[in-house]
């Protein structure tokens, strides 16, 4: 899987780095197979804006906007709205392989 984290008129520290990337590292208990990652953060008038850009191998790619005043909170907010859409395309991928009701065969007794 490859990771960019960008900064556009900002200054990430390490510990905003190591931040987005362990939660990068926890997309993966959704077990898509997750090519790319594409992470910009930018400046705004009001705040600042960051953006999720997630390539995933067999689906379309899940982009995820978020502004916010506070870096922190722009961060954490893009972070779980990338996961509730990833475990919502895990959940579509998995009842798409289960198979129905209508399919189970009847047992004579």
């Amino acid at each position: 899987m490859n990771v960019q984290i960008r900064a556009k008129d900002l200054n990430l520290n390490a510990q905003t780095k190591a931040h987005i990337e362990a939660a990068i590292e926890a997309f993966k208990k959704f077990q898509l197979d997750i090519t790319t990652v594409n992470v910009s953060a930018t400046s705004e008038k009001k705040g600042v804006s960051i953006e999720f850009d997630i390539h995933i191998a067999h689906a379309q790619p899940v982009v995820i906007n978020q502004s916010d005043d506070n870096l922190d909170a722009a961060i954490d907010l893009a972070i779980d709205r990338a996961s509730k859409a990833l475990r919502r395309l895990h959940t579509k991928v998995i009842e798409k392989q289960t198979s129905s009701v209508k399919d189970l065969e009847t047992l004579d007794a």
